[in-house]
């Protein structure tokens, strides 16, 4: 990978935004305590430069806190079905708004996981409230990748993308 390369690439982007993703955002405090909450969707810039999730502000107090704090950032995305984690880091977030064509955005998204999951024998009822937010306390989470890695469980968990 070339060093003006994102982090990113095409395969491992496309990865990230596929319908059925399960997302959590970590950051930390000035004491180090971690902060860790469900994402209700997350988007992806046309270069691969920059990740959005969209939290809800109420449910991820503490990780939304941290980051306008200046702390790091990591996200996790992985797929339900077939457990294939990928975890990307970010040296700081910045912390927006939303519009309603996210928390529409959002909203798709919850019923594209309900849809990925029911099939595996999940309840659908339950689906819904483990990845529950409130549209409208949704913010915008966006942050620039400076590291990638491979978390999948297995031999492969924590190597770096690309290496």
């Amino acid at each position: 990978m070339s060093a003006d390369a994102p982090v990113l690439d095409a395969a491992h982007a496309r990865f990230i935004v596929e319908t059925a993703m399960s997302y959590a955002l970590s950051a930390r405090d000035a004491d180090n305590r971690p902060s860790i909450a469900k994402a209700a969707a997350c988007r992806i810039s046309a270069d691969r430069r920059r990740l959005t999730l969209l939290v809800d502000q109420q449910l991820a107090a503490d990780v939304v806190r941290d980051l306008r704090a200046g702390s790091p950032v990591a996200a996790v995305f992985s797929e339900p079905a077939t457990h294939r984690t990928l975890q990307v880091k970010g040296l700081r977030a910045e912390v927006a708004g939303v519009t309603p064509a996210d928390r529409e955005f959002a909203r798709q998204h919850l019923d594209a996981t309900v849809a990925h999951l029911v099939p595996l024998g999940y309840d659908e009822a339950g689906i819904r409230t483990y990845f529950a937010h409130q549209p409208e306390q949704l913010v915008a989470v966006s942050f620039v990748p400076v590291a990638a890695f491979e978390q999948t469980p297995g031999p492969g968990a924590g190597r770096p993308l690309g290496g």
